[in-house]
């Protein structure tokens, strides 16, 4: 019989193979690949709320869509969110003001090396912040949910099979 040296490392066990993301087993990987933009639930649920209309829902989408570095600022120009959305660019001019007014853009417009208007730098810091203080309210009433739904179940099991706390 032969004594195995004591200085031999054995090799790893393999990694378990990742399990899909959600989002990709919904799309699909060649849907995902051309690109993909987290839109908050908070936001998607609190449109009414935020005081926006679904134009400007759209709107703001679209500038989440060209926000890929949270250090970058999106920059579309109006005619291409006109052009995305079916619209003329003087409504995404109208809209966006409107959203300067409820501070959740902020528009800052910057010029070419040559001193020509270039598409406006769109700052969005107003409305993560309203999104963000949301939050809290959107926690409660998730507990409140768990909460009614723990007392109807409990309302609807038989006294002697139910789990105590």
């Amino acid at each position: 019989m032969t004594k195995q040296p004591t200085n031999v490392v054995s090799f790893p066990a393999a990694a378990p193979a990742k399990a899909e993301a959600s989002h990709v087993r919904i799309w699909s990987k060649p849907v995902v690949a051309l690109g993909y933009t987290a839109l908050p639930s908070v936001m998607i649920q609190a449109q009414r709320r935020l005081g926006i209309t679904p134009l400007q829902f759209n709107i703001l989408a679209q500038l989440l869509d060209y926000w890929r570095e949270p250090s970058r600022a999106p920059f579309p120009s109006k005619a291409e969110l006109a052009e995305r959305i079916g619209v003329k660019p003087k409504t995404i001019q109208t809209n966006i003001r409107a959203l300067e007014k409820a501070q959740l853009v902020i528009r800052e417009m910057r010029k070419t090396a040559a001193g020509d208007w270039n598409s406006n730098v769109y700052h969005l810091d107003g409305l993560v912040a309203r999104i963000k203080a949301l939050v809290p309210e959107f926690e409660a009433a998730r507990e409140e949910r768990k909460k009614a739904n723990a007392a109807q179940k409990r309302a609807q099991t038989p006294k002697g099979q139910r789990q105590q706390p």
